[in-house]
């Protein structure tokens, strides 16, 4: 079923070919154009509900994809790299390539709203998931363009782990083994000289610290911390 507005169809079209999907392929048109509009075009029919779904489909896509590829794999491993692909930085990244802002539907301030602009193409995207798995009820019409993304980004991954993201990657870890966050306790230890390391930041797990590290900020200490941290569990899980 096409829309009521041929225009529109059109640019559903031309998206869904720049997916490299079929001609003929069964989408559900409507879905699609719901997913592609932001909350400040409607408040009742937008992408809200379309990208909680989506949020559950990308996550199972990239477990399938890992569950196939690389079945020796430890869950804590799945848990990190599953973090970077679903993470709003890659998904907003797999959504410029295909020009998705071309195609979304924003209005008010949030158009020239540039600092958003990554969390608005990010939840479009995962919209998009959710629009093309209820079409059909499956990944038949994900798995054939999204899988080649999330496998060359696991190879990525794989060759220097959690390199996106340490925190998110210590994060999930830490939740699939203790089901607990790790704290993170930072402290500034310098605050003359701008050229060197402003903060010093520690992880703890259970009273135990994994890991250390300094940064010029805050968060840079942090994930610093953190990436000693989760490279040093990841070793002791796999000797």
């Amino acid at each position: 079923m096409t829309l009521v507005y041929p225009r529109r169809q059109r640019q559903l079209e031309s998206l869904v070919r720049r997916l490299g999907l079929p001609k003929g392929a069964p989408v559900k048109w409507d879905l699609l154009d719901l997913a592609l509009t932001h909350p400040t075009v409607s408040d009742s029919a937008n992408y809200e509900q379309l990208e909680f779904v989506g949020d559950a489909v990308v996550r199972l896509a990239a477990g399938v994809i890992l569950w196939e590829k690389y079945p020796d794999c430890q869950v804590g491993d799945f848990a990190a790299i599953r973090s970077v692909l679903v993470s709003d930085r890659i998904l907003a990244q797999l959504a410029r390539e295909y020009g998705l802002e071309l195609y979304l539907l924003v209005a008010g301030s949030a158009t020239s709203d540039k600092v958003g602009q990554e969390s608005r193409l990010a939840d479009a995207f995962e919209a998009i998931l959710g629009a093309l798995y209820l079409s059909t009820n499956n990944l038949e019409l994900i798995r054939p363009w999204l899988d080649p993304h999330f496998q060359k980004l696991i190879t990525e991954i794989r060759l220097d782990p959690a390199r996106l993201n340490y925190k998110a990657a210590l994060q999930e870890w830490t939740q699939a083994h203790f089901k607990v966050l790790p704290e993170y306790r930072v402290a500034e230890v310098n605050q003359t000289n701008r050229n060197l390391d402003r903060f010093f930041a520690e992880v703890w797990l259970h009273d135990n610290k994994l890991g250390e590290g300094k940064g010029r900020s805050i968060k840079a200490a942090e994930q610093a911390a953190a990436k000693v941290a989760f490279l040093a569990v990841a070793n002791q899980n796999n000797p």
